[in-house]
């Protein structure tokens, strides 16, 4: 009974000890699993970092195989650049050398052919020598001196012609630029003045009272004064007319005397004669001072300074000559400084070139001659001396102050306007410069300017465009050479011009 009790105890331990032993290992192998997934995940989580850096590490290494690829692409096209620079540099150098190579020749042929003529001259001097063979040594030296002097003269003169054409075009340039530079830079007033003067009376009555009883008044008065009164229909007006411009001064001034004071008689007019030339003396001083002020002159003594002013009322084809001699001394100041001559010579004798018309009309002789007596008198310079008695070609120029107040005479004297022989022509010459470009289709207007020395073209927009406006100005100036005649050169300036308006209310 014990003993199956001790089996059955044995045999429950048994089942209990094995139960157990599978709960133990049941938890044991579940563990085991626990264990084997997570390490299972946990090699899982590694492989993927390791895909990952081996993903990373590829891109990198692929993107440094493009950079070295790049790199090493742009190194192939520079090497490829650096050969085709080569190879052109190859081709410039092989075409120079052609080019060298053919001018070497060229020169070759050139020495082959003056070798040849070396050696055709050699035995034409041989020849040469076999004849001086038998001359003297005097007559050899004579004739190879006469040879040299044949050889070099005609060297010499092809030279010198060669020169003398090149300096003539470049002093014919430099002058006229010199010469327009001066006429630009001076501004003179013209004043055309006749041989007649008017004077206006108050009344009409007046007239009866200037020609006096039995004309006793207006005789007196043109006896003393050496003018002739013409007293016609003209109302108010009273004409003094003589060629002497300063007895018709001294007469109009006179006359006005007797009519503010209302007393003409000859007494009278003999007192308000002697007033009369006092002023116009101290006119003709005053004149005199201003024209030498004006240019900066002051080495002349009074007396001739007095006789400056009398040109004040002296005319020359209707020029006033002192405003003429003035204009002259600025012009003939302006080409001195461009060409380094003296200035302030070039003024003195400008202003003095007609210094003979002060008294022409009182002594006999011409006014280069009255002036060059004149000019001695007051012991001027034989500079000046000599551009009086030059400036119409008498005697040749010892200086070139003296051909430049020549020139400057010529400018005054022919420029448009100045003298009443080109006045008309002048005028005209405007009228027809206007009237050509006026004739050209879509020509709005015109205008000479600058003494004809420009034209302004203004066009029509609409109907010329930018080129044809360059080609009407050249078919203009193409008809200007073709049908007027001018001096220097004429500007034609085509305007075209286009303008908006529009309004803001």
């Amino acid at each position: 009974m014990s003993y199956i009790l001790i089996l059955a105890a044995v045999a429950i331990g048994l089942g209990i000890g094995y139960y157990w032993r599978k709960v133990q290992v049941a938890k044991t192998l579940g563990s085991a699993q626990d264990r084997a997934e997570k390490l299972l995940e946990s090699a899982k989580s590694k492989e993927k970092e390791i895909v990952l850096e081996a993903k990373s590490k590829a891109l990198e290494i692929t993107e440094a195989a493009k950079r070295q690829e790049e790199d090493f692409r742009q190194q192939i096209i520079r090497f490829e650049q650096r050969i085709e620079r080569r190879e052109q540099d190859l081709d410039n150098k092989t075409r120079n050398l052609d080019a060298q190579k053919a001018d070497l020749e060229k020169k070759n042929e050139e020495t082959r052919k003056y070798q040849d003529e070396l050696r055709e001259l050699k035995q034409k001097q041989l020849a040469n020598l076999e004849k001086i063979a038998a001359m003297t040594r005097e007559e050899a030296q004579k004739v190879l001196l006469d040879n040299t002097e044949k050889t070099i003269k005609e060297e010499m003169l092809s030279v010198y012609r060669k020169i003398l054409s090149n300096t003539r075009e470049d002093a014919d340039k430099a002058a006229r630029e010199i010469v327009a530079h001066a006429i630009e830079r001076c501004a003179s007033e013209v004043t055309a003045e006749t041989t007649t003067t008017i004077v206006h009376i108050p009344s009409e009555e007046m007239k009866g009272r200037i020609i006096g009883k039995e004309g006793r008044n207006i005789r007196s008065f043109e006896q003393l004064m050496g003018v002739e009164i013409l007293i016609d229909d003209s109302p108010d007006t009273v004409v003094i007319s003589g060629f002497n411009s300063i007895r018709r001064q001294i007469a109009k001034l006179t006359l006005e005397k007797l009519l503010s004071d209302g007393r003409i008689h000859p007494a009278r007019i003999e007192e308000a004669h002697e007033k009369a030339k006092q002023e116009v003396g101290e006119m003709i001083k005053q004149a005199g001072e201003e024209a030498v002020y004006e240019l900066g002159i002051t080495s002349f003594p009074p007396k001739l300074i007095q006789l400056i002013g009398r040109l004040r009322f002296r005319t020359s084809y209707g020029q006033n000559i002192l405003r003429h001699s003035i204009e002259m001394a600025k012009l003939s100041a302006l080409m001195a400084q461009d060409l380094g001559a003296d200035v302030m010579l070039a003024k003195q004798g400008a202003l003095l070139h007609d210094i003979g018309k002060a008294l022409d009309q009182d002594i006999e002789g011409t006014h280069v001659e009255i002036g060059k007596r004149i000019a001695e008198k007051f012991n001027l310079s034989d500079k000046i001396v000599n551009a009086i008695t030059s400036h119409h070609g008498d005697t040749e120029y010892i200086s070139v102050e003296a051909a430049i107040i020549d020139a400057a005479d010529n400018i005054s004297g022919s420029r448009p306007g100045a003298r009443k022989d080109t006045y008309e022509n002048y005028v005209k010459r405007l009228e027809d410069l206007e009237n050509i470009a006026n004739s050209f289709e879509g020509v709005e207007k015109t205008y000479a300017i600058q003494a004809g020395r420009e034209i302004r073209v203004f066009v029509k927009p609409e109907k010329i465009d930018d080129l044809a406006a360059q080609k009407l100005a050249r078919e203009i100036a193409n008809r200007f050479e073709n049908e007027l005649k001018y001096p220097g050169e004429i500007k034609v300036n085509v305007i075209r011009e286009t303008r908006v308006i529009e309004y803001a209310r």
